[in-house]
C-alpha cells in the first residue's frame, strides 16, 4: 500500500483547524468577504444611487417596511438608506481599501527592507533611517496629514494608507533578510553568475515571507480600522460612498435620541471584521513561528 503524501498546504490546514476559534474566525472572514463580493446582487437597495432614496424612510427603526416595499431589517439612516444594504456595501469598501493598501504596502515595504539588508552600507543606513523616522510618528497622524493634502477619494485614501503602513513591512523584511543574508546558501548564490536581483527574488525574499505574511494580516485589519477612522472624521471617502466609518459618523448625532441602530450596527460589523482578521493572523503567526507552537 502506498502512503498518502500530504501537501504543505494540507499540513498547514490540518494544524490550523485544531483551533476552533481560529476556524470560526476564518469562517467569519470568508462569509463577510462573500457578502462584500455579492453586495450588488444580494442587497435590496443600492445605497450609492441617490435617486432610489426616499427621505420619508429616514431614521426608521429596524423592521420597518419602506416605500420600496421591502423590510428594512436593520432600519434606515438619516438619508433613508437601508442599513443592511449600506453595511454590506460598506464591508465591500472596507475590504477593498484594506486589501489594496496592504498589497501595495507589502510590495513596497518588503522590497525596501530586503534591498537594505542585501546592499548594506550607506544604502542600508539611508533606507532604515527614513523607515525609523516614519515609525516614530503615529500612523493615524501621517494618514491625516496626507489625506488633508491629497483630498478625498479612493485613490487618495489608498495612497495615504500605503504611506502610513509600508514602513512596518520594511522593518520586518529588513530584520528577516539581515538574518538570512549571513547564511551559507546566500553566500553560495552570490558566488554564482546570478545577478543581485535574482538572488534577492529567488533566494532571499522567499525565505522572509513567513513573518511578512503575519504582518500582512495585521496591517490589513489596521488599514480597515484606519480608513474607518478617517471616514468617521470626514476625511476619508465622500458621503456618496458610505463606508462603515461614514455610516457610524452619520448615526453619531442620533445616539442620544434613541436611534442607536444607525451607528451600532455598522460599528458591530466593523468590530467583527477586524477581530476576525486579527484572530486568523494570530493563528497563522503561531503556525509559522516554531517557537510559538504548542
Amino acid at each position: 500500500m502506498s502512503a498518502t503524501v500530504e501537501t504543505p498546504l494540507g499540513a498547514f490546514w490540518s494544524e490550523y483547524r485544531r483551533d476552533p476559534v481560529a476556524v470560526a474566525a476564518l469562517a467569519v472572514v470568508g462569509t463577510l468577504l462573500a457578502l462584500a463580493l455579492l453586495a450588488p446582487w444580494i442587497t435590496p437597495q443600492n445605497p450609492y444611487d441617490l435617486k432610489t432614496l426616499n427621505l420619508m424612510d429616514a431614521r426608521r427603526p429596524p423592521g420597518h417596511v419602506g416605500s420600496g416595499g421591502y423590510v428594512h431589517w436593520l432600519g434606515t439612516d438619516p438619508s433613508g438608506r437601508d442599513m443592511l444594504s449600506a453595511i454590506v456595501h460598506g464591508l465591500r469598501i472596507s475590504l477593498q481599501m484594506g486589501l489594496m493598501a496592504g498589497a501595495v504596502a507589502f510590495v513596497v515595504g518588503s522590497s525596501l527592507g530586503v534591498l537594505a539588508a542585501y546592499r548594506g552600507g550607506r544604502i542600508e543606513a539611508a533606507i532604515m533611517r527614513v523607515i525609523d523616522l516614519q515609525l516614530s510618528f503615529p500612523a493615524i497622524l501621517l494618514a491625516l496629514i496626507l489625506v488633508a493634502l491629497l483630498g478625498q477619494g479612493r485613490g487618495q485614501l489608498v495612497v495615504a494608507l500605503i504611506a502610513a503602513q509600508y514602513a512596518y513591512f520594511a522593518r520586518t523584511a529588513h530584520g528577516a533578510a539581515s538574518a538570512e543574508r549571513r547564511k551559507d546558501y546566500i553566500e553560495a548564490a552570490l558566488a554564482t553568475p546570478l545577478s543581485g536581483a535574482r538572488v534577492i527574488w529567488r533566494h532571499l525574499l522567499p525565505n522572509c515571507l513567513p513573518p511578512l505574511i503575519v504582518v500582512g494580516t495585521v496591517q490589513i485589519a489596521n488599514a480597515i480600522a484606519l480608513e474607518a477612522t478617517l471616514s468617521f472624521l470626514g476625511l476619508g471617502l465622500p458621503i456618496t460612498e458610505p463606508s462603515l466609518g461614514m455610516l457610524i459618523a452619520n448615526g453619531f448625532p442620533h445616539l442620544m435620541n434613541g436611534r442607536t441602530w444607525i451607528s451600532v450596527y455598522p460599528g458591530l460589523a466593523l468590530i467583527l471584521l477586524i477581530v476576525a482578521i486579527n484572530l486568523v493572523g494570530d493563528r497563522v503567526r503561531d503556525q509559522l513561528n516554531p517557537r510559538l507552537k504548542r
